[in-house]
């Protein structure tokens, strides 16, 4: 089994790093032990936000894999979230990338949205996958064996690193939406629904990444 620990002294030495760390790629070997080679993990990150988009990764690593500091990508801080990132991109043997614009959200729901952009990284992988461990407790449309985990960032380091994966790309996507659409302060909260969020778009109304279908910014959309 692939071990992902942090020891006293690294913590000390690395405050970067959440003290709870993952150290388990329970779930891949036992998708491996019924015979399926490739195992992907995939999360997303952006459901929640009024604004941007909602981004998906699927990750699919090597058996042996070392990664310390490793976890759910929301127990993270952004430091240590952008440090590890490229060492996933390196060690990983594919890494999909899938993306639903705040249009789409509108048009389809957030749900499906997540989705969809959760097909689209599957689809952008470089190596075929068998098997999919999928964050939460709604399966893919896809002819492909899966596994849903509720918590799946916490329990299992394929799905771990595709939360990282997912929201570095969305962040760096809400750096460049903020640069396009400045007032609403997009670079810090990165859409979510701030106090300074609200008002901003009190303020300036919605801009074309914002959902318009979302409570606190529809109420702004003119008709």
């Amino acid at each position: 089994m692939g071990v992902c620990r942090l020891t006293k002294a690294g913590v000390a030495q690395d405050q970067l790093f959440a003290t709870e760390m993952l150290s388990t790629l329970h779930f891949e070997e036992q998708a491996r032990s019924r015979g399926y080679r490739t195992v992907a993990g995939i999360d997303e990150a952006g459901r929640g936000p009024l604004a941007g988009p909602v981004v998906a990764a699927a990750v699919i690593l090597p058996e042996t894999f070392d990664l310390p500091g490793l976890t759910d990508s929301k127990k993270l801080s952004e430091k240590a979230r952008v440090r590890l990132y490229p060492m996933i991109r390196q060690q990983a043997l594919a890494v999909g990338v899938g993306v639903a614009r705040a249009g789409e959200v509108d048009r389809i729901n957030i749900l499906q949205a997540t989705l969809r952009s959760m097909e689209r990284a599957v689809g952008r992988l470089s190596l075929p996958v068998d098997f999919l461990l999928i964050d939460g407790n709604v399966p893919l449309p896809l002819n492909l064996p899966q596994q849903t985990l509720v918590k799946g960032d916490s329990r299992s380091l394929s799905i771990a690193a595709a939360s990282v994966i997912a929201k570095v790309v969305r962040d760096r996507i809400m750096l460049t939406y903020d640069r396009l659409f400045p007032g609403y302060g997009l670079a810090g909260h990165k859409g979510y629904g701030s106090a300074a969020h609200r008002d901003a778009i009190a303020r300036l109304g919605p801009s074309p990444c914002h959902r318009r279908t979302f409570g606190g910014v529809r109420e702004y959309c003119q008709a």
